[in-house]
C-alpha cells in the first residue's frame, strides 16, 4: 500500500462541505458502515487495476452508447465507477413513495389533457403551456388508453441537496434511457467486488425485466389469450441500441424495426418473421411520436411503420409510452406538477421540485435577467445535458449568450438556483475524490406501479462538474438500496 502506515483510501477524502452519501449511510445503517469500512481496508493500486478490468469487461460485453456530436465515436463504453453510492432503507422508501405519486399524477394529467381538460380550464396550467407544445398531439385527443395508463415507463431524475434532501429536476415521461447500465452496473459489481458485497443486504435489480414484459401484458387489448409484446428500435445507429437488445432479451420478446410490421387492411399490426405474419398487441417503443407512423407524423420518416396509429385508435395494439407523453415531461410544465398533485390526488407532493422560474412569464424572465450569474439556464425541449448554462461557472462570454437567447425566445427557457449536489467518493487519477451525482429511478406501470429499488446514478466525472450526462462526459456508479 502506498503512504505512511496508517494511510488507506480515504485518506484525503474531503467532500468539500457538500453532502456526502457514503458517508451518511455509513452513520445511518449498519449495512453501509460495514461497506465502507471494506472500501477503506482496500489498496488504491489494486482497486484501479479491478477497476481497469472492469471497464474492459465493459466493452467486452458491447455495454456501449453513441454521441452523436463525435462522429469518430461511434461506440463507446459509458465510464464506470466502482465505488458504489448507497441509499438507506428510509432514503428508499421517501423515493419510492414519491416516484409513484409523480406517476400517478402524470398520468392523470394526460388523461385529462386528452380528454376534459378541466386543469386547463381551471387555470392549474396555462392552457397554451400543453395546447401550444410541440410535443402535444391531437391525435390522441378522445383516445381512450388501457387502464387510463400513458406513462408506462417513467424515469425520474433526482437530486440531493445539501441538507439531504431530494428534489426533482425533471420527468422523462417519453422513452427514457439508462435501465441497462443499472442491470448491468449490478452484475459487473457482482462479478468484480463480491468481496464488497458479501453479507450486505442489497435489494434486487435483476428482475426489471420480467416485471415490465408482466406490466405490458397487463396493456395488451382485452381478450387476447397471450398476448404478443415486441420492442420497436430505430435501429443500429440510435445512441440506446445496446439497451433496446438488452431489454428485448431480458423480457425474452423480438426487437424489431418499423420495416419488419406492417398493419393490414383491417387496421392490425403484424411483424414479418421466417414462418409468415405473426400478430402484434403489444409495442414498447423506443421512437419518438415523429418517426412513429409516417402516415400521421413526419411523412419522410423511414423508422416507424405506416397504419400503426390507425390501428392504436382502434385499439388493435397498445402502445408503450403513449403518443402524446411529452407534454408531461416538458420542463415548463414540470413547473405545475406539484400543483397537479394537489388538484388530482389532493395530496402534498412527497418529493419537491427544484425551484423554477418559467421564463415565458414577464416576471420569472425579469428574474431570470437580474441574477442570471446565479442561475442554471436550461432550454425546455433539450436532453442529454445540451444547451445548458450554469450561471455561477460560466464566462462573462456564456452569459451573454445566454442573455441574447433568453431575450429572443423566451418561452424556451427555464431557470433554476444552483444545487449543491450531493457527492460520492469516486475513483479518479489523484486517487479518491467527490463527483456529484444525480439518480435516476425507473417506474413501471401497468395496473399498478412497481419501482426498480436504485435506479441509475450518473456521476460528473470532471473535477467540479454538475452536468453528468454521458453525452457530456458523465458516467455511472451501481447504486446499493440496502435492505436495513
Amino acid at each position: 500500500m502506498d503512504g505512511p502506515a496508517d494511510a488507506n483510501l480515504f485518506s484525503g477524502y474531503d467532500p468539500d462541505g457538500y453532502f456526502c452519501e457514503l458517508e451518511a449511510a455509513s452513520r445511518r445503517s449498519d449495512y453501509g458502515a460495514r461497506v465502507r469500512a471494506r472500501l477503506t481496508s482496500m489498496d488504491l493500486e489494486r482497486l484501479r487495476q479491478r477497476a481497469a478490468d472492469a471497464e474492459r469487461e465493459l466493452y467486452n460485453f458491447g455495454i456501449t452508447f453513441t454521441v452523436y456530436s463525435q462522429k469518430d465515436a461511434i461506440d463507446r463504453i459509458l465510464p464506470f465507477d466502482v465505488i458504489p453510492r448507497i441509499l438507506t432503507a428510509g432514503d428508499w422508501d421517501v423515493i419510492e413513495r414519491g416516484v409513484k405519486q409523480r406517476v400517478a399524477a402524470l398520468n392523470a394529467f394526460l388523461w385529462d389533457v386528452y380528454h376534459d381538460q378541466k386543469a386547463l380550464k381551471d387555470g392549474i396550467v396555462p392552457a397554451e403551456l400543453v395546447l401550444g407544445n410541440a410535443n402535444y398531439r391531437k391525435e390522441m385527443q378522445g383516445l381512450d388508453v388501457p387502464g387510463g395508463t400513458y406513462v408506462h415507463i417513467n424515469g425520474t431524475d433526482l437530486v440531493r441537496d445539501g441538507e439531504g434532501g431530494f428534489q426533482v429536476l425533471e420527468d422523462n415521461a417519453r422513452t427514457p434511457s439508462g435501465v441497462s447500465y443499472v442491470v448491468e452496473n449490478r452484475h459487473l459489481m457482482q462479478r468484480a467486488f463480491p468481496d464488497l458485497m458479501a453479507g450486505v443486504g442489497i435489494k434486487p435489480v435483476s428482475n426489471y425485466g420480467g416485471k415490465l414484459h408482466d406490466a405490458l401484458i397487463e396493456i395488451a387489448p382485452a381478450e387476447v389469450p397471450s398476448p404478443q409484446v415486441v420492442l420497436l428500435s430505430p435501429g443500429t445507429y440510435n445512441s440506446a441500441y445496446f439497451e433496446h437488445i438488452f431489454l428485448a432479451r431480458e423480457m425474452g420478446v423480438p426487437l424489431v424495426e418499423g420495416r419488419d410490421l406492417e398493419v393490414d387492411a383491417r387496421d392490425r399490426v403484424f411483424m414479418r418473421t421466417i414462418d409468415g405474419l405473426k400478430r402484434v398487441d403489444v409495442i414498447y417503443r423506443r421512437i419518438n411520436d415523429d418517426f412513429l407512423d409516417p402516415e400521421v407524423f413526419n411523412k419522410d420518416s423511414m423508422l416507424g411503420t405506416p397504419g400503426l396509429m390507425r390501428a392504436y385508435a382502434k385499439g388493435n395494439v397498445s402502445l408503450a409510452n403513449a403518443v402524446g407523453t411529452g407534454v408531461a415531461d416538458d420542463k415548463a410544465v414540470y413547473a405545475y406538477l406539484p400543483r397537479l398533485i394537489g388538484y388530482y390526488l389532493s395530496e402534498e407532493p412527497i418529493l419537491r421540485n427544484v425551484e423554477t422560474h418559467i421564463c415565458r412569464e414577464s416576471a420569472a424572465l425579469s428574474y431570470t435577467l437580474e441574477h442570471l450569474e446565479e442561475l442554471v439556464v436550461k432550454p425546455v425541449g433539450e436532453a442529454g445535458g445540451y444547451g445548458i448554462t450554469v450561471g455561477p461557472r460560466a464566462s462573462e462570454e456564456e452569459l451573454e449568450i445566454c442573455r441574447e437567447q433568453l431575450l429572443a425566445d423566451p418561452a424556451n427557457y427555464i431557470s433554476q438556483p444552483m444545487i449543491r449536489l450531493s457527492v460520492c467518493p469516486t475513483l479518479t487519477d489523484r486517487g479518491i475524490e467527490p463527483r456529484h451525482v444525480d439518480l435516476r429511478p425507473f417506474a413501471v406501470t401497468g395496473r399498478s406501479t412497481w419501482v426498480l429499488p436504485g435506479g441509475l446514478t450518473r456521476v460528473a466525472l470532471r473535477r467540479g462538474s454538475l452536468i453528468v450526462n454521458s453525452s457530456q462526459g458523465g458516467g455511472s456508479k451501481d447504486t446499493w438500496v440496502l435492505e436495513g
